[in-house]
């Protein structure tokens, strides 16, 4: 006869939360999510979509597959797009069902792109954002805020009479230096 104590230092652990993709049933909008199983996947795509209906089907986006158990949940690798249907909708196939191709990454040196806006139709020439991308990893960016016009020409006049009082004082001591020089 024996005595088995059996003492538990750690609970266990809860299962990681993993990515998923849902989207709605117009594919008009399109939410990223993490749960970690069905039911929490469809409680946090509930408030996510703001659906208050208690009736709700999720399903594979691409195929319209219904996923209602937990095992073939689980068998679905990370980052599969679903989509949560209401009561009354269907799963209809994507209007352009031509696979998508990734495009080859160009990897060139720099990219420099200027951007042209105005703030305010009042404007007189507006804003102008520089951003230029190294090596498509590095990017810096840099924005021009131009003022109106009326501030423009203020800042222009101010620049000519501050160039004018210059001019007069280098005028002065120049006199005031040739006058005792003779």
């Amino acid at each position: 006869m024996g005595a088995v104590t059996k003492q538990t230092l750690f609970p266990p652990l809860m299962p990681a939360g993993r990515p998923f993709r849902v989207s709605n049933a117009s594919r008009s909008s399109r939410k990223g999510i993490v749960a970690s199983s069905l039911q929490e996947l469809i409680s946090i795509t509930l408030d996510a979509f703001l659906i208050s209906a208690g009736i709700v089907t999720l399903v594979l986006e691409e195929d319209g597959t219904v996923v209602d158990t937990e095992e073939f949940f689980n068998s679905l690798d990370d980052n599969t797009h679903f989509m949560i249907l209401e009561k009354g909708q269907k799963w209809t196939q994507m209007r352009n069902a031509v696979a998508t191709v990734r495009q080859k990454k160009k990897m060139g040196v720099a990219n420099i792109t200027f951007d042209l806006y105005k703030l305010n139709p009042k404007d007189f020439i507006g804003c102008l954002n520089i951003k230029a991308t190294f090596y498509e990893i590095y990017s810096i960016s840099y924005d021009i805020k131009c003022m109106g016009a009326k501030s423009i020409l203020r800042k222009v006049l101010q620049l000519i009479s501050h160039a004018a009082q210059i001019t007069g004082q280098f005028l002065l001591y120049t006199g005031t230096y040739m006058l005792q020089l003779m």
